[in-house]
């Protein structure tokens, strides 16, 4: 007699959600991620409908340079050719979800369930932030504080200065990145960790968020102003662990500038490759035959993200503050 494995993945579904009910956990789930995403807020954003296939294209769009001779009277000069580059990148789907034993009522919208969406929006964020992160954290261009030639090289004293954030300023400058506009001002944007901010804050020519919060608006995990810099504070800053000089964990700091690197777009309510999915009692069939076994759950159906620009990203790699 042959056994048989039953998946505690729910496969099929004999009750829906009320469309209303689905739409505003879709809602709540989309709102509830956006509000903590930091490493994603900086990408340039490009949709991907339904139907589009496994891969999504950017558009590298290299400036003309400047024209300094005069146009002739009557004569028409010659037109300017524009360059390009595609960047493609392979999207992935990815999610996650919990079981749950409890009744849960899918007729209206339910205390439990809401705080199960809350939960999986935490997850679901930190995950596309986390992709983000990796995905530009592994460019090209990178400055080692303290001239080191490589990260390995990196000692416990190498701490982030306000120096390096100057010569990162400038080569990024040099190479042409195009500044964030705010305000009608243009900044670069950086990400810095929450053990690497002390040096930075403590510099005469800190701008403090709080001394210009209610003219401008706000980043998720901005903290201030240096340089022409907006600093954006992430918890999830990437920590190459124990890969310095006698083992000193080497963080990196990153500084870039717009279209630097590119995101697929997460969308509005209605029209986001981000969704709840939700599994009542009795959606497993014969898999659940006493309707003992809920879930709730979030998903991505597409998302990546490439460096579009290695010049115009700079990361720093410095020792972690203590």
């Amino acid at each position: 007699m042959s056994e048989t494995t039953v998946s505690t993945l729910n496969t099929t579904s004999n009750q829906n959600l009320h469309t209303t009910v689905q739409n505003y956990y879709d809602g709540k789930l989309l709102m509830e991620m956006e509000k903590r995403l930091v490493f994603y807020q900086g990408g340039q954003r490009k949709s991907l409908p339904k139907g589009s296939g496994r891969v999504v294209e950017f558009w590298r769009y290299e400036p003309f340079s400047a024209v300094t001779t005069p146009l002739s009277e009557g004569v028409v000069p010659e037109g300017q050719t524009l360059s390009m580059e595609k960047i493609t990148a392979t999207v992935q789907s990815y999610g996650g979800y919990v079981a749950t034993t409890d009744v849960l009522d899918m007729t209206g919208i339910n205390t439990q369930t809401n705080q199960l969406v809350h939960l999986m929006a935490k997850q679901g964020a930190l995950s596309i932030d986390h992709l983000v992160r990796d995905a530009i954290c592994a460019g090209t261009n990178v400055r080692y504080v303290g001239g080191r030639a490589s990260r390995s090289a990196v000692t416990a004293t190498d701490v982030l200065t306000v120096e390096e954030i100057r010569r990162a300023v400038r080569a990024l400058e040099k190479a042409g990145a195009p500044k964030f506009n705010r305000g009608g001002k243009g900044y670069y944007k950086a990400i810095v960790g929450s053990d690497a901010k002390f040096s930075l804050m403590g510099d005469s020519l800190w701008e403090d968020k709080a001394k210009y919060q209610q003219a401008e608006q706000i980043e998720n995990g901005e903290i201030g102003k240096l340089f022409g810099v907006i600093f954006v504070e992430s918890s999830e800053a990437k920590v190459f662990e124990k890969a310095g000089a006698s083992s000193a964990d080497v963080g990196a700091t990153l500084i870039f500038g717009e279209d630097a690197y590119g995101v697929v777009d997460l969308g509005q309510v209605g029209a986001s490759p981000v969704r709840t999915i939700v599994k009542p009692l009795g959606s497993a069939g014969s898999a659940d035959p006493l309707d003992q076994k809920a879930t709730v759950g979030w998903k991505v159906d597409g998302f990546t993200a490439a460096i579009l620009n290695q010049d115009w990203i700079m990361r720093i790699e410095h020792a972690i503050e203590d």
